[in-house]
């Protein structure tokens, strides 16, 4: 697990998000653009058990994270980190339809395919 800080200069946001994903490459990509768009990237895991714990370390406003991880579902972390003011917004290569009711069940606040993960379309979700 990688937790560095980052401070930003754009009031507008200033939310602090966790990114949850098995891929590296994706984990970067997502990190350089949310922080371009004001957010605060404290941390990046790379699993359910290390997303876990720096959830509870780092206690991120908003977690983006993967549906599919090499230790076990994105929904159930969701359904055990969830809640409060924290927004789990899930993500997926696959489109939202196939994974049906999983979404909502789940407690996350949304989901984004990642061929649409942007600044606006989680904000979007955010604002629900």
């Amino acid at each position: 697990m990688r937790t560095m800080c980052s401070h930003t200069t754009m009031p507008s946001m200033g939310r602090t998000m966790l990114i949850v994903d098995d891929h590296e490459g994706f984990r970067e990509q997502a990190r350089r653009l949310f922080e371009s768009a004001g957010y605060d990237v404290v941390g990046e895991a790379g699993d359910v058990a290390s997303g876990m714990r720096a959830i509870e370390e780092l206690d991120p406003q908003v977690v983006l994270l993967d549906v599919q991880l090499p230790d076990g579902s994105g929904f159930d972390l969701a359904e055990r980190a969830g809640g409060g003011d924290r927004a789990i917004v899930l993500v997926s290569s696959r489109e939202a339809a196939d994974y049906g009711a999983q979404i909502e069940r789940s407690g996350a606040r949304g989901f984004i395919g990642k061929a649409d993960l942007s600044a606006r379309a989680l904000e979007a979700v955010l604002k629900g």
